[in-house]
């Protein structure tokens, strides 16, 4: 990707933060709507409450505004890795850090992970490839940073990790995605949405980890007096 010292002017710096979120978020919401090729300029300076002559005094064109926006992506979800406390070696307690994480983020920049997932359905010419590589290295860098020092000696002996990592991300991001979509506002997220995610968080160590004791654990314990024959349907 090109540096970032070229696609933009550096008086956009300048601008208060508020203003620079603003546009940031107006320029989201258009690509993601439209896609590059598609995306209006004249929504993006309307939504943003600017003039177009200021869009282009900030950066020189559609092409360097678009780039910005995936490098600004990128260095917001770096707030994640700076953010997860690295100390913490249970895998369920790590996701729920990323996950709680990445709401406070759309908290202020509520389309951002929108725009990172749009990015995988473009298929502009003039961006693509661009894109391909970028998306690669987020992906196989974020996983690794992610689940750095896990200790997954606590599975079940059966359970993969790659597979248990595949079932909680996405639940968490179900659960992530569901609790948005009743909220009105960020301002609403309050310790009942962290105590019905711990529910959902001992439901999943129940089924994944293996017993401190030996013993089954209560879900297993239930599941096979129903009928001995069927046992666990825990993975």
């Amino acid at each position: 990707m090109r540096k970032e010292c070229n696609i933009i002017n550096t008086t956009f710096y300048s601008l208060k933060p508020e203003k620079q979120e603003r546009i940031i978020n107006a320029a989201m919401k258009e690509f993601v709507k439209s896609g590059f090729e598609k995306a209006s300029t004249n929504e993006i300076v309307k939504d943003a409450q600017i003039s177009k002559g200021s869009l282009f005094n900030y950066f020189s064109n559609k092409k360097d505004l678009y780039f910005f926006l995936i490098q600004n992506a990128v260095n917001i979800i770096e707030q994640i890795y700076v953010e997860i406390d690295m100390n913490e070696r249970d895998i369920f307690e790590r996701i729920s850090q990323v996950g709680f994480i990445k709401l406070n983020i759309q908290k202020k920049y509520p389309l951002v992970f929108d725009f990172l997932k749009s990015l995988l359905e473009e298929d502009a010419q003039d961006v693509k490839s661009d894109i391909n590589q970028l998306l690669a290295n987020i992906q196989k860098d974020g996983f690794r940073r992610i689940y750095e020092n896990i200790d997954w000696s606590k599975l079940r002996e059966e359970i993969e990790p790659e597979k248990a990592m595949n079932i909680l991300n996405w639940t968490m991001t179900g659960f992530a995605e569901l609790q948005i979509a009743k909220i009105k506002s960020f301002e609403d997220i309050g310790n009942e949405v962290f105590n019905e995610w711990d529910s959902y968080k001992e439901i999943l160590k129940s089924c994944f980890y293996r017993s401190l004791t030996g013993s089954k654990t209560p879900l297993q314990d239930s599941e096979e007096s129903k009928d001995d024959k069927r046992g666990s349907n825990c993975p």
